[in-house]
């Protein structure tokens, strides 16, 4: 084969530090924009990014010219440096140093990319925390 192809949708999360709800919707609306900015430069497709005040959930075809931390660790960095230099915000911003990020089979992007746009919903009968040992426990991954 004279040329490499790949299509690898992502799944991630994840949460400010601390768990804070510092996410309002003055900045989320903000936010969702600067992150399909981030992720293009980082050679990423992202079909949809939806946050609540705690955490983000975000789908995005994998580059395939960059690791998976390395996207993740620039797009937590860039986004936290952007929003604490633009004050958006009276506290330090911050993502916690974690993260969670899944492969989804090309037949289910519609299903995730609808639970990742009704978070907000979601969220008003699920927690933060319930909500990701769901997905550790659904991918087979154990927590030590």
């Amino acid at each position: 084969m004279n040329h490499s192809h790949t299509k690898l949708w992502v799944h991630a999360v994840f949460a400010t530090k601390n768990g804070d709800p510092l996410i309002s919707p003055f900045l989320e609306a903000r936010l969702n924009d600067f992150m399909f900015q981030c992720f293009t430069e980082m050679g990423c497709s992202l079909r949809i990014f939806n946050s609540v005040p705690d955490h983000a959930h975000m789908l995005f075809l994998q580059s395939p010219s960059r690791s998976l931390s390395e996207v993740i660790k620039n797009v937590k960095g860039s986004s936290s440096h952007w929003i604490n230099q633009n004050d958006f915000i009276v506290e330090k911003f911050a993502w916690q140093t974690g993260y969670g990020a899944f492969s989804v089979s090309e037949s289910q992007i519609n299903r995730v990319y609808h639970y990742i746009a009704n978070q907000k919903q979601h969220h008003q009968q699920v927690n933060f925390q319930d909500e990701y040992e769901y997905m550790i426990a659904l991918h087979g991954l154990f927590v030590a």
